[in-house]
Order: structure tokens, then sequence, then C-alpha cells
């Protein structure tokens, strides 16, 4: 029989593989997309070193301030899957393109800004422009390799989707570093303006557009609607530091209650035969993407979160600059860039197992930390920490890229886009919920102990809650591929009719 589902459920008939000829040019533009995706990406984090310089430079509030980091994220969130269904219906190329375009100019802006207010807006542009040039980049992926090179390319996604997140420290306190003055912080942002063009030129030569499918139509009351269910749910974490949880809580089942119109819109027009915004077979019948998906959301909690209260515990309670303060944790990011590249190789080999080894490694890596920076003498922490971290960024490099590659694998290239950007979603909402509660939990345990080593630990200890309930949704996964992979145990038309069964043979 040929291996082959529907078209709801993963690859569609011979769509996927027959008829494919390789992009000559395909590595070459891969790396535009990782170069432009790493800078969007590192704007999540590298702003948070320069705060307390912005907000002292510019006379803002803290509350104000915080909304140059909280409203890129937020913005960022909101634009993910509907910049994937546009880039979908119209073309990769051209959302990319232009995306990256008003990057490079926010980025500008947000440079040259004399004012508070100037800024957060050019941020909150910012984070649109990125939300929509992020999608891209997975479906760009799936558009131009297959087989053994779609993991490997998933590989460099994933190193770069995992360092951009721990470098974002160091990358910021170098810069500041390096920029003497009082307006330093500003090269921060000005540095995005000549790797942005050098993209763009690059990416007008090198990216293939994408073929229209006559699909072009998009679900404008499922844009509205999800717009409004993920805004609801994250405004009240991009205001935590100013009392949002307290104030904003019931925008929580609001949000969730928003979600569920939104679902049960997207069922009713795929009923209709219309085009959905986000295809609910995606979870219900892709194998492996509902819990690919869970899997990311849960591990962003916490690997998200650690970066912020890492740079209060060496800054605000070790006294260290914001470069020294990054070098402390690189290590962490260095195991995560060489284990990440390698995992693209290997995934196709070992699957699931990949993630489950990799959550392990994550887990005893900052466990171990938080044992040694609790008891070790505070002057050697960063050195004792080193080669426990670098061992937790191993294990980080083998979770993100793999569980990118299984999660995506099976999505048909028309949907791409959308399924991408719904799986960043789920990662930016776990990276708003860890940089809000983490922070805050640190905050609690120093404000009643003013004992710096014991906030660090009780917010580490909460980040790796996170990720074991992470590791056990992996471990389910990684013995039911087990199970299905098993044919003996089926009769013949159960193996005929398995999906994990199809794409192996």
């Amino acid at each position: 029989m040929t291996a082959s589902t529907s078209v709801a459920g993963g690859r569609e008939p011979g769509a996927q593989e027959a008829g494919y000829e390789p992009d000559p040019r395909r590595w070459r533009a891969l790396w535009v997309t990782l170069v432009a995706g790493f800078m969007s990406l590192l704007d999540v984090t590298i702003v948070a070193v320069a705060l307390p310089t912005i907000q002292r430079d510019l006379g803002a509030s803290p509350a104000q301030v915080q909304w140059v980091v909280s409203g890129y994220a937020l913005t960022f969130a909101l634009a993910l899957v509907t910049a994937g269904r546009l880039g979908d219906a119209l073309d990769r190329r051209r959302i990319f393109l232009l995306a990256l375009g008003g990057f490079v100019v926010f980025s500008a802006v947000c440079g040259a800004a004399p004012g508070i207010m100037l800024l957060v807006a050019a941020r909150l542009a910012q984070g649109l422009a990125a939300g929509f040039m992020a999608p891209q980049n997975s479906a760009l992926i799936q558009q131009l390799f297959r087989g053994a090179e779609r993991g490997r390319a998933f590989g460099f996604f994933g190193a770069t989707v995992g360092v951009s997140s721990a470098a974002g420290p160091l990358t910021g306190g170098v810069i500041l570093a390096l920029a003497s003055g009082a307006q330093g912080w500003r090269w921060i942002f000005y540095v995005n303006v000549p790797i942005g063009i050098l993209a763009i030129l690059l990416g007008r030569r090198l990216l293939p557009r994408t073929r229209r499918s006559g699909r072009g139509r998009v679900d404008v009351p499922g844009v509205l609607l999800l717009g409004l269910g993920v805004l609801a749910l994250m405004y009240p974490l991009v205001q935590a530091e100013s009392g949002g949880l307290d104030r904003l809580w019931w925008l929580f089942p609001v949000g969730a209650a928003v979600l569920v119109v939104f679902a049960q819109w997207q069922r009713r027009l795929v009923a209709r035969h219309a085009q959905p915004l986000l295809d609910p077979r995606l979870f219900s019948t892709v194998r492996g993407y509902a819990v690919g998906a869970g899997i990311g959301t849960l591990y962003f909690i916490g690997f998200s979160g650690v970066w912020l209260v890492f740079a209060l515990f060496y800054q605000h309670g070790l006294g260290f600059s914001p470069l020294r303060s990054g070098l402390a944790v690189t290590p962490f990011a260095l195991g995560s860039a060489s284990a990440a590249v390698v995992s693209g190789r290997l995934v196709d080999r070992f699957g699931r197992l990949l993630t489950v080894c990799g959550l392990t490694g994550v887990i005893v890596g900052l466990g171990g930390t938080a044992l040694l920076l609790r008891f070790v003498p505070l002057h050697l922490a960063p050195w004792v920490a080193a080669p426990v971290l670098f061992l937790g960024g191993v294990g980080g490099g083998f979770v993100v890229s793999p569980n990118i590659t299984m999660t995506l694998r099976d999505v048909p290239v028309r949907m791409a886009g959308a399924a991408g950007g719904a799986l960043q979603t789920g990662q930016r909402l776990g990276a708003t919920l860890g940089t809000a509660a983490l922070p805050g939990l640190f905050y609690l345990v120093l404000g009643r102990s003013h004992d710096y080593r014991g906030a660090l630990v009780t917010a580490l200890c909460a980040a790796l809650v996170g990720m074991v309930a992470s590791l056990a949704l992996a471990m389910f996964d990684w013995q039911r591929d087990r199970r299905l992979s098993q044919p003996h145990r089926k009769c013949p038309d159960e193996v005929a009719h398995d999906p994990v069964h199809a794409r192996q043979t």
C-alpha cells in the first residue's frame, strides 16, 4: 500500500515528495531567514539588560519602561497565526521581506526615540513586524527541504531559537560595554539596521516565491477572535510587575472563553469547506502536532524566565555588570547551539527519545545549578556553575530543534505557515508566563527574606515544574510511538492504517 494519509491528517498524498525539485539556493536562503529570525527573537531579551539605563535617560517610570520589553512580546505573539496564514495564502517571500523591512525601520525609530512614549510605540510596531516574519521561517523550511535535509534545517532553526533567547543578556551586555556614553543603549536597536538591510537584499535574490493555490481569502472573524483571546490571556502577564495579575485576573477566563468560540468557529468553517485561519484538524489528526505544541509551551514557561532571574541574581545580588552577567550564562547558550545542530541529524533515527533525553538534561543542569549557587561561596558561583549550565544547554539543544521537527514534519506544506505560527504562539504564551511569574516569585522571596540565594533557588525550582510537566508529556508520546511502531502487535488492517507505520515505510 502507498504510505499516505488524508490531507487533513498529515502528508498530502504524494504532494510533499512527488514532483519535488530541490532549490539549489535553499541552504543560502535558509541562512537569510535564520539571521532575520535570530534578530527578532534576540530582541525579546536583549533589551532587558538596558532597562535601567533607558529609564534613567528618558525619565520613564518603571511601568512605562517595562512596556519596552512586554509590549514587544505582546504584539509579537498577536501576529503569529494571522501572519502564517497570510504567508500560506499569498506569498511567504513577500510577507517575509515586507515584515523584515518594517522591523528594520522600527528598529531605527527605537534607537532615535527622544522619549519613552515614542520608544514604546516603536517597540509595539517592531514586535508586530517580528511576529509577521517569524512563521515564514519554519514554513520556508518545509517548502524548501525534504527528508533528512529538513531535519538538518530544523536543527539550525532550533539552534537559532535556543541561542537567541539565551544569548540576549550577553549580547546586550557586550553592546552596552562597547557603546560609550549615556546613550549607548540606542545601539541595541541600531545594530539591527545594517544586518536587516543586508538580509533584505539577499532575501530578494535567494528566497523562493510561494505558488498561489487559489486559497487567498483570510478568515477575518477568526483573526479578530484569536487576537482578542490571545490579548486577554497575555495582557495581565505583561502588566504583572505593575499589579496586572491582581487587577486583571478576570481577563484569563474571558480569554479562554473567546478562544473556545474561536475553535468552534474554525470547526464550522471546516464543516462548510471554507478556509479557516487555523485548521482544527492540525491538532486532531496531524500526528504529533498537538503533543509537540504542548511540549513547547510548557518548556518555554521555564526556559524563558530563568534568564531574567539569573540577570537579577548576578547583577543585583552579586553586583555584576551586564556584560559579566551575560558571560555567566553563556555556557548554556554554547551547549544549546552545539547540540541543536547535531540533533537535527538524529531526529529521524531517535524521534521523541531525543526530547526525553534533552529535557532530562535541562532538568539536571538547572537543578544542579540551583544547588551549587545555593551552597558554594558567591565569588566562585559563576565558575562552579558553568559546567552544569553547559550540560543543561546541551539538553536544551536536544529539546527545541527535535520538537519543532516532529511537530511540523507531517503538516501539509500549504498549511505550514499557520501551523508554525500556532506553534510559536504557544511558545510565546509560555515565555510570557515564565518571564512574568519567575521574576515575580524571585522578588516575592527576596522581599520576605532578603536572601538572593534563596530567591534564585525558589525561582529555578518553579521553572523546573514546567519542564518536568513537559518531560511527562514527552515520555507519554515516546511510549505511544514505541507501541505504534510494533506492527507484530497489530492486525494487518491496523498496521495499514497506522500513520506512524505509514511514515516509517
